[in-house]
């Protein structure tokens, strides 16, 4: 696993919640999918967006199938099983951020084995409800 942190010593930095939040996206990965990506980073996009991306997340058999062709199968498998763990997802980044998730959108690249994790937050001191308690996880 490599964490890029462009502008920073990897041996003195301190662990910055875009760095820990990186490394949680590669932990849940790892569980969900039995490997985590070869490299991941998380950047604010804005004040309340952060997108998290991974390269290379594929296991042998998510492989096969991008070899045959099967990329729609590929998204879609993928998808299913990133969406059936909404909250999973979602809970390290309301810890670490200490703001709630408003939306989470996740997207693949089968061609280029690049994931996205997207979340959109709710303002500091939002008192209603998180993502992952809004109901059905699609």
């Amino acid at each position: 696993m490599a964490t890029e942190f462009p502008d920073l010593d990897r041996d003195t930095a301190p662990q910055s919640t875009l760095s820990l939040i990186s490394n949680e996206m590669v932990r849940i990965y790892k569980q969900q999918f039995g490997r985590g990506p070869t490299k991941t980073r998380t950047n604010w996009a804005g004040s309340d967006v952060l997108v998290v991306t991974l390269e290379e997340t594929f296991t042998p058999a998510e492989r096969s199938l991008r070899r045959l062709g099967k990329h729609q199968e590929l998204r879609d498998l993928r998808l299913l099983f990133q969406y059936a763990e909404l909250d999973v997802f979602c809970a390290p980044v309301e810890r670490l951020t200490g703001r709630k998730v408003r939306a989470f959108v996740s997207g693949i690249d089968t061609h280029a084995d690049l994931a996205t994790e997207m979340f959109v937050l709710h303002p500091a001191g939002y008192e209603g409800e998180s993502r992952q308690n809004a109901g059905e996880a699609g």
